[in-house]
C-alpha cells in the first residue's frame, strides 16, 4: 500500500527562507472521492508472505524491479541550494521517507496544563536503555508546546498510534494556544502513569514513560528557527494485556495494528509483512555459497 496521488502543498512564507508552516487545507477536497475504508474481521489481520525472492543467493544484488540508473538516472538536490525553501526539503523528505511510526506524546507544563501531540519525527533508537528520540521542528518566536514542558519538567509519556485511534491523534496536530488541552479536543482518555506526571494514553496499545536525557540543539544553517531534538528514556512500559505474549516480550500485530505515517496526509496500515530468513558468518560460508563468492578467503 501506498500514497494516493496528492495535489501540491503550500506554505507560509516570510521575506526570509523561514520554519516549515505547512498548509494541509488543499488536500481536504480529495478525501470524499476516495473509498471508503475497509473494516477488517476481528483476530487474524495480518497476513505473513516469503520474502520477494526466496531464491536470492549471495552477490546477487537488488530485485528486477530495481530501474538501470543508466536509463533513469537519479537527481542530485542540494538541501541549501540558493531559492530552495526549507519547505521543500520537508516535503521531500517526509514522502520518501516512510512509513513512519507516530508517537503520541503526553506532557505536563509546569503549572500542571496538560497537552498532546503526534510526532513522525520519533523513533527508538536503543533497548539498553530503552532510548527513543524526537524531533523538534524548528518555530519562528516559539516552542511547540510539547518542546516546552518536556524541557521545563523532563517527563512524557509515548504513547503509539493504532487504527482505532487514528482520527483523534491527527486531532491532536491542530494549533490549539498553549495551555488549551487537546485530550479535550481529540476525546481520547487519561490513564495514570507509574513513574512520571503526565498521562498515558488509555487507548493506545503501547506506551512508554519516559524521561529527558537531554535536548540536543542543530547547527544552524539557514534562516529561520533550527529544529531541536529531545533524547528520552524510557522507565516504563504498557501494553494491552491482550497484545503481549507470556514471556511479555512480543506485541501481537493484529491487536496493535500499527498506522505509519507517510507524505502529505496520507498514512498507512500494517496489514501485510514477509519474513527473511537471517544467519551467521559461519553458515553464510559453509552452506549459503559465501565463500565461493569470496573466492576461497
Amino acid at each position: 500500500m501506498g500514497s494516493v496521488g496528492l495535489p501540491s502543498l503550500t506554505h507560509t512564507t516570510t521575506t526570509k527562507p523561514g520554519p516549515v508552516k505547512p498548509n494541509y487545507s488543499g488536500l481536504k477536497a480529495l478525501t470524499p472521492g476516495l473509498s471508503p475504508w475497509r473494516d477488517s474481521a476481528q483476530g487474524s489481520f495480518v497476513t505473513t508472505t516469503q520474502g520477494p525472492r526466496p531464491d536470492w543467493h549471495y552477490g546477487d544484488g537488488a530485485t528486477e524491479g530495481a530501474v538501470d540508473p543508466s536509463i533513469t538516472p537519479h537527481v542530485e538536490i542540494d538541501p541549501f541550494a540558493e531559492g530552495r525553501p526549507m519547505f521543500s526539503n520537508y516535503a521531500l523528505m517526509v514522502s520518501a521517507i516512510v512509513p513512519r511510526p507516530i508517537g503520541l506524546v503526553s506532557t505536563l507544563s509546569v503549572e500542571g496544563k496538560p497537552n498532546l501531540a503526534p510526532f513522525s519525527y520519533f523513533q527508538v533508537v536503543d533497548h539498553n536503555p530503552p532510548m527513543f528520540v524526537v524531533g523538534f521542528a524548528g518555530r519562528a518566536g516559539a516552542s511547540k508546546d510539547t518542546l516546552t514542558n518536556l524541557e521545563a519538567t523532563g517527563e512524557c509519556t509515548i504513547n503509539l498510534v493504532s487504527e482505532h485511534m487514528i482520527e483523534a491523534a491527527n486531532a491532536c496536530s491542530i494549533d490549539a494556544p498553549f495551555g488549551v488541552s487537546e485530550w479535550e479536543i481529540c476525546g481520547l482518555k487519561q490513564a495514570a502513569s507509574a513513574v512520571v506526571r503526565p498521562a498515558r494514553v488509555q487507548e493506545s496499545v503501547f506506551s512508554v514513560e519516559g524521561k529527558l536525557v537531554k535536548i540536543v540543539d542543530y547547527d544552524r544553517k539557514s534562516f529561520g528557527s533550527p529544529g531541536r531534538l529531545g533524547i528520552i528514556e524510557g522507565v516504563r512500559f504498557w501494553v494491552r494485556e491482550d497484545a503481549i505474549d507470556e514471556q511479555r516480550k512480543n506485541v501481537d500485530l493484529n491487536v496493535l495494528r500499527a498506522v505509519g505515517q507517510l507524505g502529505g496526509i496520507s498514512y498507512s496500515r500494517t496489514t501485510e509483512t514477509f519474513e527473511l530468513p537471517r544467519t551467521n558468518w559461519a553458515t553464510a560460508c559453509e552452506t549459503k555459497g559465501l565463500k565461493e563468492l569470496l573466492g576461497q578467503r
